[in-house]
């Protein structure tokens, strides 16, 4: 496909001989439809609260804790999916309307009024993944940072504790559910399909519905602010989740929609990578991105209906007492956290495995050699997808659960050890005596493995029960899962996107921006999290508002760091919009890279090929003369573009 090739090209036709019949503007699917469609919907959900409490003779029929549950996270953003128009293909069909031709009308971006509708180009959505968990981002780390002020100082200077508890409780629930998981998500949304050679996703509809979902959890989330009352934690323990004010039913319900679009993500690249790879593309041949992505896949179908089952269960014993995890009636308190844990072990890997993949193709594009040992990375993905199931219960070493579980639960901690070792290992092997070209995605895949090893060597020593005995409930087990999730996941993400920001755009971003992005980013967070080891192996408690002030000076060079390290992401904010809107176009392979998506223009066609591309060696051949890992047009490569170095 030549570079000219434009998305008009693929403008919608209409393949009916009549003109296409135009609803009246009430009914038209868009935003104006959801305002109305939302509104009824609640008062549909409140109508059916009030009659049947009046039925059940419950005094008072109108309980504006259960109309809230029902009517405005239940059935209005129900609504808000039927009047965007995210139902409307299902319903004609399943009501027996005849089969309306497709147009493609929803399919691609024209203009930027499309990234605000369904749209059904998996391009078109990976894009309005990004875009929406920055967003959720920038909301989660100005939280953070009104609790870092909070903690500047031992004793209480802003807000009571129970608001401090609901800052960081909705912190971390937005970064973890709003953020990490769907942006991995979104990278993945725009890249695999064009790694595979794919036109698009197995399931375009149900990859639009996926994304609108999370608007809609986010949004729960951020409401429950004017409902006081998310402050058991991002892991909502039971029972003091029951015992919290109402607003904590914002939470259960956010992740519930959170949960139902990482399902129907994970089922669509499923198939897709199952189904959709191009002719010549075995799994052999599958660039280990793919391979990261299908394994984080089979976690999400296998993990998300725990976290699921567990929030059903404490909203039921909040709105329809019952006593799953109330000891006082006979309830199991440790059931909820190994339910819980069940999912958010794996949840970790959920949050690691994509950005394995993200990294592995960053290195080795910018080292100019063949991944080291590709089958046993792909290999040590599987191990993770199998192990990551058999560790959950080091999160409970000091919560009662039977001392015979500890030492089982150990050994396996310290075995998933091994797998991810493999690939750290591996990616350093790709480094050694490589051409390497420290251009900003590969700084902050560098970054990662850097912050990664000191997060990996911290879980190592928790996975040993009597040290987590120790630092159980401390800052060392903050500063532990932010060297792993923000210097793991967040790295590996800023990776993906600066990679991957010429195909995305068509635009080239400003390269010393991004240079300070990194470094300002990787100075600060280290200045921010490092110190709370420390800290924490002295006694320094977590999760609370107050603490003795013998930790004082510390907890305020914490926080001054902390706002050097928010003021960092305000460097990436500016130059992703200007880049987007202003910077130089970008060639169609600005990274002479050899998976698929490069061989296409930047950005890629609407229908990403012309034809169908012919997969005849492995992704990773750099320096192999002649090799080739897909073919279009016959006997064409890659376009080869000088590659941008410092």
């Amino acid at each position: 496909m030549s570079e000219t090739t434009t998305a008009h090209s693929h403008a919608p036709q209409h393949s009916s001989d009549e003109p296409p019949r135009r609803r009246h503007w009430l009914l038209a699917a868009g935003w104006l439809r959801s305002f109305w469609m939302t509104g009824f919907f609640f008062l549909l959900g409140m109508g059916i609260v009030v009659g049947l409490r009046a039925l059940g003779g419950y005094d008072p029929a109108l309980d504006w804790e259960v109309v809230i549950v029902v009517g405005a996270l239940t059935m209005a953003p129900l609504g808000f999916l039927s009047g965007i128009g995210a139902f409307d293909y299902w319903v004609s069909y399943a009501i027996g309307r005849p089969t309306r031709p497709e147009d493609h009308s929803s399919h691609g971006a024209y203009s930027w009024k499309d990234y605000f509708k369904v749209n059904t180009d998996h391009k078109v959505i990976g894009i309005q993944y990004v875009t929406t968990t920055i967003f959720f981002f920038l909301a989660g780390g100005l939280l953070a940072l009104l609790v870092r002020a909070e903690l500047a100082r031992p004793e209480t200077n802003y807000v009571d504790t129970q608001t401090y508890n609901e800052l960081f409780s909705v912190h971390a629930s937005l970064m973890i559910f709003l953020f990490i998981i769907p942006a991995f998500a979104g990278l993945a949304n725009f890249v695999v399909p064009l790694m595979l050679g794919a036109p698009d996703m197995a399931f375009p509809r149900l990859n639009a519905l996926s994304y609108w979902l999370l608007p809609i959890a986010g949004t729960m989330l951020l409401a429950s602010f004017f409902f006081p009352g998310v402050g058991a934690g991002w892991t909502n323990y039971a029972p003091l989740a029951v015992d919290q004010p109402f607003g904590n039913v914002f939470f259960s319900m956010a992740v519930q929609w959170a949960g139902a679009s990482s399902i129907m993500t994970a089922l669509n690249f499923l198939v897709t990578i199952i189904t959709m790879r191009a002719p010549g593309m075995t799994f052999w041949r599958m660039p280990l991105l793919v391979w990261a992505n299908f394994t984080t896949s089979l976690l999400v179908v296998i993990a998300t209906p725990f976290i699921a089952a567990s929030q059903f269960l404490v909203l039921f014993d909040r709105m329809m007492h019952t006593n799953f995890f109330d000891p006082g009636d006979g309830g199991y308190v440790l059931g909820y956290q190994h339910i819980f844990w069940f999912y958010s072990h794996p949840a970790v890997y959920i949050m690691m495995l994509p950005g394995f993949g993200i990294v592995s193709e960053v290195i080795s594009t910018f080292s100019r050699k063949p991944i080291f040992g590709y089958r046993l990375m792909a290999l040590s993905l599987m191990a993770i997808l199998v192990l990551g199931f058999s560790v959950w219960a080091h999160h409970m070493f000091v919560s009662g659960m039977a001392g015979y579980l500890r030492v089982p639960m150990m050994v396996t901690t310290l075995l998933i050890a091994i797998p991810t070792g493999i690939k750290v290992f591996s990616w350093l092997a790709t480094l050694w005596e490589g051409k390497l070209h420290f251009s900003a995605p590969m700084l902050w895949a560098l970054g990662f493995v850097t912050m990664f090893v000191i997060g990996g060597l911290s879980g190592v020593m928790l996975g040993a029960v009597p040290i987590d005995i120790h630092v159980s409930d401390t800052y060392f087990i903050v500063a532990h899962i932010h060297y792993v999730l923000l210097g793991g996941s967040l790295f590996t993400i800023f990776a993906g996107i600066y990679y991957w920001f010429p195909k995305m755009t068509g635009r080239m971003y400003d390269e010393r921006l991004a240079k300070l992005h990194f470094w300002l980013t990787l100075v600060a967070f280290n200045a921010t999290f490092f110190p709370m080891h420390l800290i924490g192996i002295q006694g320094m408690p977590r999760r609370v508002a107050t603490y003795e002030p013998q930790f004082g000076d510390w907890n305020l060079f914490i926080s001054l760091s902390s706002f050097v390290l928010g003021a960092s992401f305000m460097i990436f904010v500016y130059n992703m919009i200007v880049s987007w809107k202003s910077g130089p176009p970008a060639p169609g392979n600005p990274w002479r890279g050899m998976t698929i998506e490069w061989l296409v223009s930047s950005p890629p066609p609407v229908f990403n090929f012309d034809e169908v591309p012919q997969v005849v060696g492995s992704p990773y051949e750099y320096g192999v003369k002649g090799a080739r890992h897909a073919i279009l047009n016959g006997d064409r490569a890659t376009d080869v573009e000088p590659v941008r170095t410092p």
